[in-house]
């Protein structure tokens, strides 16, 4: 492996680095370094965690910055969050601290006049949100005459946050022939779009995820935990208690699903923050600093709020939920393990999800761990070992003797041994370690039959002969809803589940099994809401088009608007019309025509 030195920096940059500890460069920088000094544009693939800041910002201050005096910027960054806005820019002002590099952090929440004024006393980078620095633009405030390089940094997380209209507009504004490096954790399509409208000739570097050596054990383990829906708060808490993390990210689908399990932990004794696009900036600020300072045990967030967090003490990743695709899982779970450390990716799903997890191993090329939910016994036997390494600790301690007394006392009238084992029931009971009972039923994965014999022909038989198989009849208390989206909409759980209780502003805890067809959806709701959840959702757009929602009539597949067969056909008075056309009865258009004549056209 090459040194920095060897990849073509400057000493000056390397004595930096030295004083920062960096020993060697990682794979991303090894590839990208050269190319971005050479002049080349880049488009990076590596995941998240790999030192894809370094790869970028060191050949980029290298090749423009270096003895040059503050003025209008020369590198633009732009990223997807604050958070990561100001993460880019603490790392571009380390690594250029000796060279005397100003670095100026632009982003939603903060004053404009505040910025402004620090582009008006001249800098060399602009690190930017996409919205923030299109309004600097359009003010004319920020200027671009003299960019001679931009950097899209976590590109896919900016186009997943809607970014694509204003990264548009701002390669408009630029000059032309400007040096572009695109990094991302995923290459989907859309960006393959941006690198071909934006970049020219890229040097193209893809890091793959590292693979655990056979016999070792991975750097992030993956484990997976099927619960019902109705236990999925208590089995998180068993967790909790068993894995006692230094710091957790538990990631949630919605708000109100936020909200309800921050305050669920914090009744288990946990001290927890929420964390979702419903905090102003002050308070984002505070569970920021509550938690690099170890004063919190989890953050509870939403994707879109946690998107650009990097915290040194995060050791697990707890997903309360299948992920709405295979690329926020990776996303989720590169947040932890991150410059060689250790940590732990953790997915709670239901029942009917946990076939997703064999296409999650073959997208993540890695092993998820299929365990049990720990027994109430599990945890006690935790707390127990707890606590007793605390008492040793105290007993090799001070302090002791102002509580001998009630001891001697108390030994005057009982047995030591049960004077000892009363003190800690008490302290025991005092931390809640007697309240969990919960009986979590365990998950069996039924087998999938191998035998295709006599007697069992359906997956053979052609398919107007197979059985057809009706719905199951919704959970007491729940009923049913149509919507009139399915899977070749892209319509997907998380949507469903976000549509219902944003719009509706309903607890997620009140959404049912969700049953995706091809044409539709069928989602259970609680009886008493149903009325409100379709009233709310009445012109709301799924996946951008507005689509019918009332109750599920309980009929079968053809009434719903699907055919057996998988076709459609149009309906003629809420029924397909399957009859032999020389049967049918003849019906008139509005042009006065009969449907068995030929058409020509309108009767003049």
């Amino acid at each position: 492996m090459a040194t920095f030195a060897e990849l073509g920096l400057s000493e000056q940059l390397v004595t930096s680095l030295s004083a920062l500890g960096f020993e060697e460069p990682t794979p991303i920088q090894e590839a990208a370094i050269p190319a971005i000094l050479a002049g080349r544009d880049v488009l990076g693939q590596a995941a998240t965690g790999t030192g894809k800041t370094a790869a970028f910002a060191l050949p980029l201050i290298e090749r423009w910055t270096l003895g040059a005096e503050p003025g209008a910027p020369m590198i633009l960054v732009l990223t997807p969050t604050r958070e990561l806005c100001l993460q880019v820019s603490e790392s571009f002002h380390s690594y250029g601290r000796d060279a005397g590099l100003v670095v100026t952090p632009i982003y939603g929440g903060q004053e404009y006049g505040r910025q402004i004024r620090a582009l008006k006393r001249g800098t060399h980078v602009v690190v930017a949100t996409p919205g923030r620095a299109l309004d600097h633009i359009s003010r004319g405030t920020l200027n671009l005459e003299e960019i001679n390089a931009v950097v899209l940094d976590e590109a896919d997380e900016m186009l997943d946050l809607g970014f694509a209209d204003e990264l548009d507009a701002i390669f408009a504004a630029l000059p032309e022939h400007v040096q572009t490096a695109l990094f991302s954790a995923t290459l989907p399509p859309r960006i393959a779009r941006i690198a071909d409208e934006h970049l020219n000739n890229p040097e193209r570097i893809s890091i793959a995820r590292e693979v655990t050596p056979e016999g070792e054990a991975p750097r992030v383990p993956q484990i997976a935990y099927v619960v019902p829906r109705s236990y999925r708060t208590a089995a998180l808490g068993r967790i909790l208690d068993l894995e006692d993390p230094e710091l957790a990210i538990i990631f949630a689908r919605t708000r109100n699903e936020v909200d309800e399990l921050t305050e669920a932990l914090r009744v288990r004794g946990y001290s927890v923050e929420a964390l979702h696009g419903g905090l102003d900036q002050p308070t984002r600020d505070r569970v920021m600093r509550r938690a690099r300072a170890g004063q919190l045990d989890a953050v509870v967030a939403t994707d879109v709020a946690a998107r650009g967090i990097d915290l040194e003490n995060l050791t697990h990743v707890i997903n309360f939920g299948i992920p709405a695709s295979f690329e926020t899982y990776v996303h989720r779970i590169g947040r932890t393990g991150r410059a060689g450390r250790t940590g732990t990716a953790i997915t709670l799903i239901e029942p009917r999800e946990h076939r997703q997890l064999r296409a999650l191993e073959r997208f993540t090329r890695s092993t998820i761990e299929m365990r049990t939910v720990p027994s109430a016994t599990d945890v006690q036997a935790k707390r127990l070992e707890v606590m007793r390494g605390a008492i040793e600790e105290l007993l090799s301690g001070e302090g002791l003797d102002r509580f001998r007394v009630v001891v001697e006392s108390l030994c005057e009238e009982h047995d030591p041994m049960d004077v000892a084992a009363a003190a800690v029931r008490f302290a025991f009971e005092s931390e809640g370690g007697a309240d969990d009972t919960t009986e979590i039923p365990a998950f069996a994965a039924r087998e999938r039959r191998e035998r295709r014999d006599e007697g069992d022909r359906r997956e053979y038989a052609p398919r107007e002969e197979r059985p057809r198989r009706e719905p199951r009849a919704p959970e007491p208390g729940m009923t049913r809803l149509f919507i009139g989206a399915g899977r070749m909409s892209g319509i997907r759980p998380g949507d469903i589940v976000g549509a219902i209780a944003n719009e509706a502003n309903v607890s997620s805890r009140a959404i049912g099994a969700i049953d995706i067809s091809d044409r539709f959806t069928l989602a259970e709701v609680d009886e008493s809401i149903a009325e409100q959840v379709i009233e709310a959702l009445q012109g709301v757009r799924f996946k951008g088009r507005t689509v019918t929602v009332r109750l599920d009539n309980g009929g079968r597949r053809e009434e719903r608007g699907e055919r057996a067969d998988g076709g459609d056909r149009p309906r003629r008075g809420g029924r397909y019309d399957d009859a032999p056309r020389t049967e049918r009865p003849r019906r008139e258009d509005r042009y006065g025509r009969f449907d068995d004549e030929e058409r020509r056209g309108p009767r003049r």
